[in-house]
């Protein structure tokens, strides 16, 4: 199994397809085939269920994919190191909640950028669930999330505590719905939490994006549970207002979290105290 399969064989998973792929890698579909067909051959196994045009993983292709992904994650490391020995240079793939993104991601990547000019950057948004989830796999060098992140091999550091408040239209009846994030974020589940906790019931409304989730409840169609800090600079700032609610739904602590693995990657002790919020110096594991 050289590099050069794995990664195919990734590429494959990614893009949901052989066509897809072959357009990702910059080569021919033929070549795609060809090396997944050598790789079934050389393990003796199936690692695609064919439905149609569809390729779903099989038991084994599972395993595989977990174990592509790590080694692949390696050759990067030694790469990155090779190339960190002399210049700094090298990628980082940084996973972030919609919230910091929007708020506190441009400072960080100016920071890091003025720290090492020459490192290549990506960023890759989602639910802190989901992002937790691609650093445990390596898909992701580290991620700023929020919420639980006690998980085998995953290490972390506290940058920064957000103050949650309920957001409304500013003036208006107070609406029986809460918009929430999708499934697997943090303050999606604190706001279920405060409609629970309510003496009426609440329908919930579920909404991918930021800006969508605050113009829905801008012009009255809801309610949700949103940074403060936020609230204080988004575009739909003067239509609504916030209130606040009890502590153990207000306080939500934001991480960096990384693999173990990783601990000595290029730009991690700058991304953990990029805004000098950071009360301890240095990457430390609680």
């Amino acid at each position: 199994m050289d590099l050069l399969t794995l990664s195919t064989f990734c590429a494959v998973v990614e893009e949901g397809g052989v066509l897809a792929a072959a357009k990702s890698q910059h080569t021919v579909q033929s070549n795609i085939t060809s090396r997944i067909r050598k790789l079934e051959a050389s393990l003796g196994v199936d690692l695609f269920f064919k439905q149609g045009r569809k390729l779903n993983l099989t038991p084994q292709g599972r395993v595989l994919l977990d174990y592509a992904n790590k080694m692949l994650q390696l050759e990067r490391q030694a790469r990155a190191a090779v190339q960190n020995m002399s210049e700094c240079a090298g990628e980082l793939r940084i996973g972030t909640m919609e919230s910091f993104a929007a708020l506190r991601l441009p400072e960080v990547m100016l920071r890091l950028r003025e720290v090492y000019p020459n490192l290549q950057l990506q960023v890759q948004s989602g639910t802190s669930r989901a992002l937790l989830d691609a650093v445990q796999r390596h898909e992701l060098d580290c991620a700023f999330v929020s919420g639980d992140v006690e998980q085998p091999n995953i290490k972390h550091v506290e940058i920064l505590n957000e103050k949650l408040v309920l957001v409304r239209k500013r003036g208006a009846a107070h609406p029986k719905q809460t918009i929430l994030f999708r499934e697997g974020c943090a303050y999606r589940d604190k706001a279920i939490e405060w409609s629970k906790r309510q003496p009426d019931t609440y329908n919930m409304m579920e909404m991918g994006t930021l800006e969508g989730i605050l113009g829905c409840v801008s012009v009255g169609l809801g309610v949700t549970l949103m940074p403060s800090s936020v609230i204080d600079q988004c575009m739909f700032a003067a239509d609504v207002e916030v209130v606040d609610v009890a502590d153990d739904l207000a306080h939500s602590p934001t991480y960096l979290i990384y693999h173990e693995q990783m601990a000595d990657l290029t730009g991690l002790a700058q991304l953990s105290r990029p805004l000098g919020i950071l009360k301890r110096e240095g990457l430390r594991s609680q």
